[in-house]
């Protein structure tokens, strides 16, 4: 159950995000709608896609629709008074959500019986995924192709989490393992900044 919360509010955060960068481009309400939508289900949508798990998980629970709907609604009215949320909100925020994210990716792999290579990629797709087709469709630099140490963070989540289990570790310590290393990963690189090396050609 504390999974299934920290998944909503995952999604409420993605969404958010989506709609800020919507008001940056400067889309109307539709737009808003689209872009919160693919940023916080399209992850988990290829992801079920890929392992065939039919219907994808928004349609049997719409519960994630109504978390984004919502989320656009609110979002849209905060937006307007910006100066009101510290700078710091949506990034530790979308950390959790990213966190949680990965490990839902690969518990779900796992049911379905992946490789735990697979599983990490699946992870990682959850985790990634909405934000990549977000900037995509916003014509931006998709965020994981970027010197941002963002989809490093969930790489090593799902090692760790495919890696407890592989040892045999319970189910939900894994699952927590895995949490708690990318989202460490992820906080620690937006406290300091860090980002990984450019890769540049010689002139």
């Amino acid at each position: 159950m504390l999974i299934y919360f920290l998944d909503m509010f995952g999604t409420a955060v993605f969404a958010a995000s989506g709609v800020i960068l919507a008001g940056r481009l400067r889309m109307d309400p539709f737009g808003v709608v689209v872009l919160a939508s693919v940023t916080a289900i399209g992850g988990g949508t290829i992801r079920d896609m890929a392992l065939g798990a039919t219907p994808v998980f928004w349609i049997t629970d719409t519960n994630y629709l109504w978390v984004i709907f919502v989320t656009c609604l609110i979002s849209m009215m905060i937006i307007r008074r910006p100066r009101q949320i510290p700078w710091y909100f949506l990034p530790v925020a979308d950390a959790i959500g990213l966190a949680v994210f990965v490990a839902i990716g690969v518990e779900k792999a796992l049911r379905f019986e992946a490789s735990p290579m697979v599983a990490v990629i699946m992870g990682v797709m959850t985790g990634c995924g909405g934000g990549l087709i977000r900037d995509v469709l916003a014509r931006e630099i998709p965020m994981v192709l970027r010197t941002e140490v963002y989809a490093t963070a969930c790489i090593l989540g799902g090692i760790v989490h495919t890696s407890a289990l592989a040892i045999h570790v319970d189910s939900t310590v894994a699952t927590m393992a895995g949490i708690i290393t990318t989202l460490t990963i992820r906080l620690t690189a937006i406290r300091w900044h860090l980002s990984l090396p450019a890769f540049a050609p010689r002139q």
